[in-house]
């Protein structure tokens, strides 16, 4: 059966979790959803992952610092396969979203030549002949890869070595499309992971603690990069925090009790009564926020700006520089902003229909 799905039409999901809070405000945790770093054209509807890197020399990234030495020696580790790990997940990763029609990888490296520490990003006549052999799109090419690991023994306990180990990765990504001969700008992506615990071969005691060998290391750091750059490409939800202001008036708590069932409509409807009705202007401040807060949740950006913009001058007028409150005002306006100027993209990217 043919089905299509699309994206979510929603900027913010409607789980909200409600946490402790201090006296006159109360703090939540909402999902908002944030653009794909790159906005592909619509007619991107299908992509090839292929691996174009050199693997790594043994004798490249990597050292260890024994029980009792105090510097760190070079050792060599083996990168063998770490690219197709890397291609692999990515390939699954994209297809999971569902945001493209088709995510295939391609089944062999492009590199046949030696020279680890050179670039060779695709030629225009290579990368034709992979869309046309393939009948994809556009070709996401894994350009470069580049691992590390650290591993420091600390101490020994009951013959067992205790140690850390830091791993890091850069890599390189680039898009190759038909126009203006495929090429997007590189995606670099640099990070490190961090393990501890005990050097055990046999799986007895401490078995939780295991800490992985340089090998498997580089494996989950590649699994964990292409799971990082799937946000590149797909638009995903990011946990954020949010508050409103609670006061002792009936009003004020009638659009808590909305907004706690997540009917902002009628939180709107409570706290822009009070607002028209108060006079003191640090109370107008807090309700402002509230709106401002609640047009948020509906997707309402525009409103939401306005409001939190009103709620921001009220607070300069009514506390000193250094004030939280004010703090808070600025912080949330920015964020309003920066979601705002970031909705054409959005939505662009929103309006793509996958076939599944």
């Amino acid at each position: 059966m043919n089905k299509k799905r699309f994206i979510s039409l929603h900027y913010i999901f409607p789980l909200i979790l409600f946490m402790s809070s201090c006296a006159g405000i109360q703090y939540m945790t909402v999902e908002t959803q944030e653009p794909a770093q790159l906005t592909l054209p619509e007619n991107i509807r299908s992509l090839l992952i292929v691996d174009n890197v050199v693997q790594q020399p043994d004798e490249v990234g990597h050292r260890k610092k024994p029980l009792g030495k105090k510097e760190f020696e070079p050792v060599k580790v083996s990168a063998d396969s770490i690219s197709v790990y890397y291609t692999e997940a990515l390939t699954q990763f994209l297809s999971e979203e569902h945001y493209f029609d088709t995510v295939i990888l391609y089944n062999k490296p492009l590199r046949a030549d030696t020279n680890f520490w050179e670039e060779k990003p695709i030629m225009p006549e290579k990368m034709n002949e992979l869309r046309k052999v393939t009948e994809t799109d556009a070709i996401v090419s894994l350009d470069k890869l580049m691992l590390q690991t650290e591993w420091s023994d600390l101490f020994m306990q009951e013959r067992y070595i205790f140690a850390t180990m830091t791993g890091k990765i850069h890599s390189i990504l680039r898009v190759y499309m038909p126009t203006l001969e495929g090429k997007i700008p590189a995606i670099h992506f640099t990070d490190s992971l961090r393990w501890e615990g005990f050097d055990i071969r046999d799986n007895k005691a401490y078995a939780n603690l295991i800490i992985p060998t340089p090998e498997e290391g580089m494996k989950q750091l590649a699994v964990y990069a292409a799971e990082k750059m799937v946000n590149v490409f797909v638009p995903h939800w990011e946990m954020q925090n949010r508050w409103y202001y609670t006061l002792n008036n009936k009003l004020m708590r009638d659009g808590e009790a909305y907004a706690k069932s997540a009917d902002w409509t009628k939180a709107i409807l409570k706290w822009q009564t009070f607002y028209n009705t108060e006079k003191n202007k640090l109370k107008k401040a807090k309700a402002a926020s509230n709106i401002a807060l609640a047009y948020e949740m509906l997707g309402e950006m525009d409103k939401a700006f306005e409001w939190i913009t009103w709620s921001l001058y009220l607070f300069e007028e009514s506390l000193s520089p250094n004030s939280l409150d004010r703090k808070r005002a600025e912080l949330y306006k920015n964020e309003i902003k920066r979601r705002r100027d970031q909705a054409v993209q959005l939505n662009m990217q929103r309006n793509r229909i996958i076939n599944e």
